[in-house]
Formats: structure tokens, C-alpha cells, sequence
């Protein structure tokens, strides 16, 4: 569930990127050049601080892109995307941002600014800076938080920005206790309908967010999801509303990863317009190894 979660975050923050930067900075259309686009930059980053796969709670969706500033210079941004539930690994994850700061700062040579999202329900008690002391020698870094229960609902539904309904989206996914798909299926509908004032179908932000809804928002039973598809088709005057505005909800990569990477790689060429890059990058392998893949579906 985690690797999906991973796979979601790094696809939903490509299609809505230029969003979280209106999302954070006040004035972002002013300070960058969205039209230039983006340069994701996650095999660089992956370079930088190689890191094996982590046990237990704690997962990171890292990434870093170049963004080009309104005043025609280049940008280098470096997006800490935290998808982990509670965790007392605080002062780790300060010190593991200062460290990708040094890093990229040292091998690009140019302006750093970084992002933390904190989708737990313990974001409150994560940092937003690393500090070190020793015989009158000090540092501080600060970085930029987005804590997703520092939002009310509302506040987050009435927002324009797309983004904020990627981190309703994730909210409502917090909801347990008594009585849990009754409470998703509320959220969920309640996401889906925000989505649809706004006018998912030929807009791609907002199919993109409706695909991250609908696979991060998980129910607990089957029959559960059979009822949102019926309500959402209610919503919509539409049959098999789902079928035409999905196109990698049903992918079921953590099943198909279960099974091997060859198999997520087939799901991915066969129901996405992804590149082979991107494909690899989500599955975590080889560029050559799509190739390959494809190759052997023609």
C-alpha cells in the first residue's frame, strides 16, 4: 500500500505541479515562468542520496525539478513530498532535508528552496527547520511545511487551486474509527462533488485529482466501492462514469508488483499514455527494462 501511495504522489505533483507552487508562494505566477513548464529531475536526486528501501512507517516521495523564475534565470526547487503516518523520526527527517539542501546546492551551484508535506495525522509535531550548535558555531535551516490537518475541510473545498483538493483528497483518507467506509464513502463523495463543479470531464488537473481520489481513498470492502460508483454515476447522469475518466485508477500496481515489476510495467504501457521515462520512474526501474517491456508487447 505504501509503494502505491508513493506511485500516486510522484504521478498527481507532475500533473499539478505548477498548482502547488501557487499552493505555497503568494505572487508564484510573478516569481516563476510556468509556461517554460518543468524539469524533473528525480534521477539526479536519486544520485545525490542514494538510499535503500526503509522498514516500517517511514516513506518519502522526493523529487526535484527546475523551475525557470519569471526574470528568465533558472529555478531549482527541491519537493519533499512526507506520505508517512505517525513517526517519532523527527530530528531525522530535519537533518535528511539539510542534507539534500547541501547536496544540491554543491552540485548545482544555484537558488534552493524546499517543501515538506506532512500528510499524517501527527504533522502538527513535524519540523519545519534543522539546527546545529556547537562552541559558538550555529545553523539554521528552514524549510517550507504544508501540514494537511492545519486545514478545515472547507477552507480546502472552497479553495480554486487544484492542489488543495489533492490534499483533501488525502485528508479524508485519515478518516478511521467506527464504522470507517462510511466515513471514507462520505469524504470520498463529498471530494468527487467538489471535482465535478469544476468540471472533471476534458480537463486533465482534474482528472488527474479524480484518479488520486479515487486510488488513495481506499475502502475496506468491495461492496463499499460499488456504492460510490453508483452514487458518483447519480451525481453525474452518467453510466460507467468511472470507465470514462479513469485511466489508472484500476491499475492495481500494488497487486501487480506483487507478482513483479515486469507486470506493473505491462499495466502502465497498456492503460497509460506515460512515457517509458516516467513508466520507470514510478516502478522504480531501468529505463532499458521498459524498452524492453514494450518492445515485447508489439
Amino acid at each position: 500500500m505504501r509503494r502505491q501511495n508513493d506511485i500516486l504522489w510522484k504521478s498527481v505533483l507532475e500533473e499539478v505541479f505548477d498548482d502547488l507552487l501557487r499552493f505555497v508562494y503568494p505572487g508564484a505566477d510573478q516569481v516563476f515562468d510556468m509556461k517554460r513548464g518543468f524539469e524533473f529531475l528525480d534521477k539526479e536526486l536519486a544520485e545525490m542520496y542514494p538510499e535503500p528501501e526503509k522498514e516500517g512507517d517511514t516513506r518519502f516521495v522526493d523529487k526535484l525539478v527546475k523551475v525557470f523564475r519569471a526574470d528568465g534565470q533558472e529555478e531549482w526547487l527541491l519537493v519533499h513530498i512526507e506520505v508517512q503516518g505517525e513517526t517519532d523520526d523527527r530530528p531525522a527527517f530535519a537533518e535528511r532535508m539539510f542534507r539534500y539542501f547541501y547536496r544540491i546546492f554543491d552540485r548545482f551551484r544555484k537558488p534552493v528552496t524546499a517543501i515538506a508535506i506532512y500528510t499524517g495525522p501527527d504533522g502538527k509535531r513535524m519540523p519545519g527547520r534543522f539546527t546545529y550548535e556547537f562552541l559558538n558555531t550555529r545553523l539554521v535551516y528552514q524549510f517550507n511545511t504544508l501540514c494537511m490537518v492545519d486545514y478545515e475541510d472547507e477552507d480546502l473545498a472552497t479553495n480554486l487551486n487544484p492542489f488543495a483538493l489533492v490534499m483533501l483528497a488525502a485528508k479524508k483518507a485519515l478518516d478511521r474509527g467506527k464504522d470507517v467506509d462510511a466515513k471514507l464513502l462520505e469524504g470520498k463523495l463529498f471530494v468527487f462533488r467538489k471535482l465535478y463543479e469544476r468540471g472533471i470531464f476534458g480537463k486533465p488537473k482534474m482528472e488527474a485529482v479524480l484518479r488520486f481520489l479515487n486510488n488513495y481513498v481506499r475502502f475496506e470492502k468491495s461492496e463499499t466501492n460499488r456504492i460510490f460508483t453508483e452514487e458518483i454515476d447519480k451525481i453525474t447522469g452518467k453510466t460507467n462514469t468511472m470507465s470514462i475518466i479513469e485511466q489508472v485508477t484500476e491499475l492495481r500496481v500494488e497487486e501487480a508488483r506483487r507478482e513483479g515489476d515486469e507486470k506493473a510495467v505491462r499495466l502502465l504501457l497498456q492503460n497509460t499514455e506515460f512515457s517509458v521515462e516516467k513508466i520507470a520512474d514510478l516502478v522504480g526501474v531501468a529505463v532499458a527494462f521498459v524498452k524492453e517491456v514494450k518492445e515485447g508487447q508489439q
